[in-house]
């Protein structure tokens, strides 16, 4: 799993000043604050990654269904695969919605600590770790689902939805660089 993560190393000869404690704490609570959102928007942040997040696990159970019948498109999936696949993300789906509820939650905890008179750094190291948890957990389901999904396709429907998520990923990346004003970087090796 690829995920950013921001250091912020305050050295110095002498005692800090309590504007460069302040200004390191700032940053730390908007790290921790960024951490999960960045989980869930980087490519790769595990679990398969493709439609609107991990494989479309978010949305309307309509459009999840949408989304899978999407992503197996061209993959001579049966009906059978679709309904099983269909299944398995609407389960994923409910799971998450749960996380990232409480995902929203810690983020709002972290504002609020951020704003008290005096910001306590246990209680920041203590939502940082919660914050941390709750990733993990995101990820462990879905990469369940990753699993759970592979067990229904062949392997060479699997290489091939691969193909189509690397296409599309590449697709993507072109277009956050043009808008961005960037010019198209090259291609990862394979």
């Amino acid at each position: 799993m690829n995920e950013r993560f921001a250091t912020v190393a305050v050295r110095t000869a002498s005692r800090p000043s309590l504007k460069s404690v302040v200004m390191g704490v700032a940053l730390a609570v908007a790290a921790v604050a960024a951490v999960v959102p960045m989980a869930h928007a980087a490519p790769g942040a595990g679990g398969m990654q493709g439609m609107h997040g991990p494989m479309g696990f978010m949305g309307s159970p309509e459009h999840i269904d949408r989304m899978v019948d999407h992503m197996l498109d061209g993959l001579n999936a049966t009906d059978a695969q679709r309904a099983q696949i269909k299944q398995i993300a609407q389960s994923a789906a409910t799971d998450l919605r749960t996380q990232r509820q409480a995902g929203r939650d810690l983020r709002q905890r972290s504002m609020q600590l951020f704003t008290q008179p005096t910001v306590d750094a246990n209680a920041v190291e203590s939502l940082r770790q919660q914050q941390m948890a709750n990733m993990d957990q995101m990820s462990k389901r879905m990469s369940l689902a990753m699993i759970d999904i592979s067990r229904v396709l062949t392997l060479e429907q699997r290489q091939q939805m691969a193909a189509k998520m690397q296409q599309r990923a590449e697709r993507m990346r072109e277009r956050a660089q043009r808008h961005q004003g960037q010019p198209p970087a090259p291609a990862p090796a394979q």
